[in-house]
Protein backbone atom coordinates (compact mmCIF):
# COMPACT_ATOMS: atom_id res chain seq x y z
CA UNK A 1 0.00 0.00 0.00
CA UNK A 2 1.53 3.36 -0.98
CA UNK A 3 1.88 5.85 1.86
CA UNK A 4 1.38 9.61 1.57
CA UNK A 5 2.63 11.99 4.23
CA UNK A 6 0.53 15.13 4.73
CA UNK A 7 2.67 17.91 6.24
CA UNK A 8 0.68 20.42 8.29
CA UNK A 9 1.78 23.79 9.64
CA UNK A 10 2.40 24.22 13.35
CA UNK A 11 2.13 28.01 13.15
CA UNK A 12 -0.91 29.46 14.90
CA UNK A 13 -0.86 33.28 14.67
CA UNK A 14 -1.45 35.37 11.55
CA UNK A 15 1.58 37.64 11.64
CA UNK A 16 1.17 40.74 13.78
CA UNK A 17 -2.62 40.69 13.55
CA UNK A 18 -3.03 38.43 16.56
CA UNK A 19 -5.65 36.49 14.62
CA UNK A 20 -5.51 32.67 14.61
CA UNK A 21 -4.29 30.71 11.62
CA UNK A 22 -3.09 27.18 10.95
CA UNK A 23 -3.70 24.39 8.44
CA UNK A 24 -6.84 24.45 6.33
CA UNK A 25 -9.10 21.44 6.93
CA UNK A 26 -10.64 21.12 3.42
CA UNK A 27 -7.18 21.07 1.86
CA UNK A 28 -6.36 17.98 3.91
CA UNK A 29 -9.81 16.36 3.84
CA UNK A 30 -10.36 16.31 0.09
CA UNK A 31 -6.99 14.80 -0.89
CA UNK A 32 -7.34 12.34 2.01
CA UNK A 33 -10.73 11.16 0.72
CA UNK A 34 -9.46 10.67 -2.83
CA UNK A 35 -6.27 8.92 -1.76
CA UNK A 36 -8.03 6.68 0.76
CA UNK A 37 -10.47 5.58 -1.96
CA UNK A 38 -7.46 4.74 -4.13
CA UNK A 39 -5.93 2.52 -1.44
CA UNK A 40 -3.27 4.98 -0.25
CA UNK A 41 -2.38 5.14 3.44
CA UNK A 42 -2.34 8.74 4.67
CA UNK A 43 -0.22 9.79 7.65
CA UNK A 44 0.57 13.20 9.11
CA UNK A 45 3.47 15.23 10.43
CA UNK A 46 4.19 18.85 11.31
CA UNK A 47 7.29 20.90 12.10
CA UNK A 48 6.57 20.91 15.85
CA UNK A 49 4.71 17.59 16.07
CA UNK A 50 1.02 16.90 16.54
CA UNK A 51 -1.47 18.81 14.43
CA UNK A 52 -3.06 21.63 16.37
CA UNK A 53 -4.44 24.81 14.83
CA UNK A 54 -6.89 23.38 12.30
CA UNK A 55 -8.96 26.12 10.66
CA UNK A 56 -11.68 26.45 8.05
CA UNK A 57 -13.68 23.34 8.87
CA UNK A 58 -17.14 23.20 7.31
CA UNK A 59 -19.38 20.34 8.40
CA UNK A 60 -21.82 21.17 5.61
CA UNK A 61 -19.22 19.49 3.39
CA UNK A 62 -19.65 15.70 3.77
CA UNK A 63 -16.01 15.10 2.86
CA UNK A 64 -14.81 17.30 5.69
CA UNK A 65 -17.31 15.71 8.06
CA UNK A 66 -16.01 12.23 7.19
CA UNK A 67 -12.45 13.41 7.76
CA UNK A 68 -13.24 15.06 11.09
CA UNK A 69 -15.25 12.08 12.33
CA UNK A 70 -12.78 9.40 11.28
CA UNK A 71 -11.29 8.00 14.49
CA UNK A 72 -8.07 6.83 12.84
CA UNK A 73 -7.50 10.23 11.24
CA UNK A 74 -8.03 12.03 14.52
CA UNK A 75 -5.71 9.67 16.37
CA UNK A 76 -3.03 10.16 13.73
CA UNK A 77 -3.44 13.93 13.87
CA UNK A 78 -3.16 13.98 17.65
CA UNK A 79 0.01 11.88 17.61
CA UNK A 80 1.59 13.24 14.43
CA UNK A 81 5.39 13.24 14.68
CA UNK A 82 7.69 16.11 13.92
CA UNK A 83 8.89 16.15 10.34
CA UNK A 84 12.38 15.60 11.76
CA UNK A 85 11.25 12.25 13.17
CA UNK A 86 9.73 10.82 9.97
CA UNK A 87 11.66 8.06 8.21
CA UNK A 88 11.58 9.11 4.54
CA UNK A 89 12.08 5.50 3.49
CA UNK A 90 8.49 4.85 4.65
CA UNK A 91 6.99 7.57 2.43
CA UNK A 92 5.97 7.39 -1.23
CA UNK A 93 4.46 10.87 -1.51
CA UNK A 94 4.50 14.17 0.34
CA UNK A 95 1.65 16.69 0.36
CA UNK A 96 2.17 20.14 1.87
CA UNK A 97 -1.31 21.09 3.06
CA UNK A 98 -2.20 24.78 2.85
CA UNK A 99 -3.32 27.37 5.34
CA UNK A 100 -1.69 30.75 5.95
CA UNK A 101 0.35 29.34 8.83
CA UNK A 102 2.55 27.56 6.30
CA UNK A 103 4.02 30.88 5.22
CA UNK A 104 5.85 31.21 8.52
CA UNK A 105 7.13 27.74 9.35
CA UNK A 106 7.29 25.69 6.13
CA UNK A 107 10.21 27.50 4.46
CA UNK A 108 12.38 27.22 7.57
CA UNK A 109 11.67 23.52 8.17
CA UNK A 110 14.94 21.95 7.03
CA UNK A 111 13.69 18.48 8.03
CA UNK A 112 10.67 18.76 5.72
CA UNK A 113 12.92 19.94 2.91
CA UNK A 114 15.29 17.01 3.41
CA UNK A 115 12.39 14.56 3.57
CA UNK A 116 10.94 16.02 0.38
CA UNK A 117 14.30 15.79 -1.37
CA UNK A 118 14.59 12.13 -0.38
CA UNK A 119 11.09 11.28 -1.63
CA UNK A 120 11.75 13.10 -4.91
CA UNK A 121 15.11 11.43 -5.48
CA UNK A 122 13.56 8.05 -4.74
CA UNK A 123 11.01 8.54 -7.52
CA UNK A 124 8.12 9.55 -5.27
CA UNK A 125 5.43 12.18 -5.65
CA UNK A 126 5.74 15.70 -4.26
CA UNK A 127 2.56 17.78 -3.96
CA UNK A 128 1.31 21.00 -2.40
CA UNK A 129 -1.94 22.95 -2.40
CA UNK A 130 -2.82 26.65 -1.96
CA UNK A 131 -0.23 28.05 0.51
CA UNK A 132 1.32 24.59 0.85
CA UNK A 133 3.91 25.37 -1.87
CA UNK A 134 5.59 27.52 0.78
CA UNK A 135 7.13 24.18 1.72
CA UNK A 136 8.78 23.99 -1.70
CA UNK A 137 10.43 27.39 -1.93
CA UNK A 138 13.71 26.24 -0.34
CA UNK A 139 13.75 22.57 -1.40
CA UNK A 140 16.79 21.87 -3.56
CA UNK A 141 17.80 18.87 -5.64
CA UNK A 142 20.91 18.08 -7.67
CA UNK A 143 23.11 20.13 -5.43
CA UNK A 144 21.65 23.59 -4.92
CA UNK A 145 19.09 23.67 -7.75
CA UNK A 146 15.57 24.54 -6.53
CA UNK A 147 13.14 21.68 -7.04
CA UNK A 148 10.66 24.06 -8.68
CA UNK A 149 13.17 25.57 -11.11
CA UNK A 150 11.93 25.16 -14.67
CA UNK A 151 8.83 23.30 -13.52
CA UNK A 152 5.22 24.34 -13.98
CA UNK A 153 3.48 25.09 -10.68
CA UNK A 154 0.26 26.46 -9.25
CA UNK A 155 -0.02 28.24 -5.91
CA UNK A 156 -2.14 30.82 -4.15
CA UNK A 157 -1.64 33.80 -6.42
CA UNK A 158 -0.51 37.29 -5.50
CA UNK A 159 -3.89 38.51 -6.77
CA UNK A 160 -5.73 36.09 -4.47
CA UNK A 161 -3.59 37.23 -1.54
CA UNK A 162 -4.56 40.81 -2.26
CA UNK A 163 -8.21 39.80 -2.60
CA UNK A 164 -8.21 38.31 0.91
CA UNK A 165 -6.42 41.38 2.25
CA UNK A 166 -3.33 39.58 3.53
CA UNK A 167 -0.68 40.65 1.03
CA UNK A 168 0.70 43.03 3.67
CA UNK A 169 0.55 40.44 6.46
CA UNK A 170 2.26 37.35 5.04
CA UNK A 171 6.06 37.38 5.17
CA UNK A 172 6.33 37.01 1.38
CA UNK A 173 4.11 36.60 -1.66
CA UNK A 174 4.08 32.92 -2.53
CA UNK A 175 3.62 32.94 -6.30
CA UNK A 176 6.24 35.66 -6.80
CA UNK A 177 8.71 33.79 -4.60
CA UNK A 178 8.25 30.56 -6.56
CA UNK A 179 8.90 32.48 -9.77
CA UNK A 180 12.05 33.93 -8.19
CA UNK A 181 13.18 30.33 -7.58
CA UNK A 182 12.77 29.64 -11.30
CA UNK A 183 9.30 28.12 -11.32
CA UNK A 184 6.93 28.60 -14.23
CA UNK A 185 3.80 29.87 -12.50
CA UNK A 186 0.57 28.73 -14.19
CA UNK A 187 -2.34 30.68 -12.65
CA UNK A 188 -6.06 30.39 -13.22
CA UNK A 189 -8.52 33.19 -12.43
CA UNK A 190 -8.82 33.97 -8.73
CA UNK A 191 -10.35 31.17 -6.64
CA UNK A 192 -10.96 28.90 -9.65
CA UNK A 193 -9.83 25.27 -9.31
CA UNK A 194 -6.42 24.77 -10.90
CA UNK A 195 -4.23 21.69 -10.53
CA UNK A 196 -0.91 21.60 -12.36
CA UNK A 197 1.04 18.38 -12.87
CA UNK A 198 4.65 18.49 -14.04
CA UNK A 199 6.03 14.97 -13.95
CA UNK A 200 5.91 13.88 -10.31
CA UNK A 201 5.26 17.40 -9.02
CA UNK A 202 1.60 18.20 -8.30
CA UNK A 203 0.46 21.65 -7.20
CA UNK A 204 -2.93 23.28 -6.67
CA UNK A 205 -3.77 26.97 -6.60
CA UNK A 206 -6.40 27.28 -3.88
CA UNK A 207 -8.87 25.32 -1.74
CA UNK A 208 -11.00 24.52 -4.78
CA UNK A 209 -7.99 22.66 -6.19
CA UNK A 210 -7.61 20.21 -3.28
CA UNK A 211 -9.71 17.44 -4.84
CA UNK A 212 -7.78 17.67 -8.10
CA UNK A 213 -4.46 17.50 -6.27
CA UNK A 214 -5.57 14.31 -4.53
CA UNK A 215 -6.68 12.81 -7.82
CA UNK A 216 -3.39 13.58 -9.54
CA UNK A 217 -1.44 12.13 -6.62
CA UNK A 218 -3.55 8.95 -6.71
CA UNK A 219 -2.92 8.50 -10.44
CA UNK A 220 0.81 8.99 -10.05
CA UNK A 221 1.04 6.66 -7.07
CA UNK A 222 -0.97 4.03 -8.95
CA UNK A 223 1.43 4.25 -11.86
CA UNK A 224 4.40 3.95 -9.52
CA UNK A 225 2.87 0.92 -7.82
CA UNK A 226 2.28 -0.82 -11.14
CA UNK A 227 5.84 -0.05 -12.21
CA UNK A 228 7.23 -1.48 -8.98
CA UNK A 229 5.18 -4.66 -9.42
Amino acid sequence: MPRALFILTSHAVLGTTGRPTGWYVPEAAHPWAVLRAAGVDVVFASPAGAAAHAIGADRADPVQTAFLDDAEVQQRLATAPRTADVDPADIDAVLFVGGHGTMWDFPSDAAAAALTRHVWNAGGVVAAVCHGPAGLVDVTVDGRRPLVAGRRVAAFTDSEERRVGLDGVVPFLLASTLVARGAVHVPAPDFVANTVVDGRLVTGQNPASAHGVGGAMARLLGAASRAAA
